[in-house]
């Protein structure tokens, strides 16, 4: 049977998000209640503009501790820059590839319009790309 390769077919539809005035400790809860490893934070018009992970939550952290002023905003602690994105029509292996090749463990899946409409992980595509060559299990989790 031939599977499909495509995103959409694995994205997350919808993934956790934050704003860059989320307070740091709202969406480092968000992240510890959902046992992921970051979040994409969008704008008002829910493009991704940064991701917050697990390890800049920590480094928000640390850093406010040795300052006397832990906390603060996502704004202060997110990754910024162009933020690689890809489409729902993408291929997986390529993706896969790439998440690999950059130690991306998620990516946010926009539109043409630029807009958020979910996220492919890493967890996820490893299910995909083990279902390929091995049966599903329905106790694995994406």
């Amino acid at each position: 049977m031939i599977r499909s390769t495509r995103v959409r077919d694995y994205m997350i539809l919808k993934p956790v998000l934050v704003k860059p005035e989320t307070d740091l400790f709202q969406a480092i809860h968000q992240i510890l209640v959902n046992r992921i490893s970051g979040v994409t934070v969008i704008d008002e018009a829910g493009r991704p503009i940064g991701m917050l992970s697990e390890l800049d939550c920590l480094g928000g952290i640390l850093t406010g501790t040795y300052h006397q002023s832990v906390g603060g905003k996502v704004k202060d602690y997110m990754t910024t820059g162009p933020i690689e994105c890809v489409g729902p029509n993408d291929d997986i292996l390529i993706i896969a590839k790439s998440m690999l090749e950059r130690k991306r463990r998620r990516l946010p899946v926009v539109n043409n319009d630029g807009v958020l409409v979910g996220q492919v992980t890493c967890r996820a595509l490893l299910k995909a790309l083990k279902d390929f060559e091995a049966p599903e299990d329905p106790t694995e989790r994406p």
